[in-house]
């Protein structure tokens, strides 16, 4: 039997610590509780606690993808020969492996999987189309969009 995960209920000084955090992480702690009204230690107690919880994912930067030379960002429409499960998990496995694959979403309406990759150039992009999508039997199709302007990426999840 599966045991049951207990998710922490979020109250209104969590809410706004990650509404802080979500915008930079960085900020000091002691900067955190004197805008939610909390002590430095009290926040980081909540911090912890939603880390171990696994509220709060990871903590990372985001970069300016043309400052590191990623210049193409494609969003990938991929449609399974199938959706049996192993069909289903293949194509998963390979895509959280692709590390060009920056985000991956198993969709519904016809598409299988919505994937966003960014690569340095077009042929460079080739080559991974080549790779996971091309000489995969489970790929039954695909489509590529290139993003001419990335006008909003990175954004923080609205906390109500």
């Amino acid at each position: 039997m599966r045991k049951k995960t207990t998710v922490k209920q979020l109250d209104e000084f969590d809410r706004a610590i990650l509404r802080i955090i979500q915008k930079d992480n960085k900020t000091p702690q002691r900067r955190i509780a004197e805008n939610v009204h909390l002590s430095a230690a009290a926040v980081q107690r909540r911090i912890a606690a939603m880390e171990k919880s696994g509220i709060i994912k990871q903590n990372s930067a985001l970069l300016n993808v043309h400052a590191v030379d990623m210049n193409i960002t494609s969003i990938v429409e991929v449609h399974l020969k199938d959706e049996r499960i192993e069909t289903v998990d293949s194509a998963k496995n390979v895509f959280k492996s692709t590390p060009e694959v920056q985000q991956c979403y198993y969709v519904t309406g016809g598409i299988s999987f919505v994937l966003i990759i960014v690569t340095s150039d077009v042929k460079s992009y080739e080559q991974i189309t080549r790779r996971i999508f091309a000489q995969n039997d489970f790929v039954s199709s695909y489509r590529s969009l290139i993003a001419l302007d990335r006008v909003k990426t990175g954004s923080e999840i609205v906390i109500p």
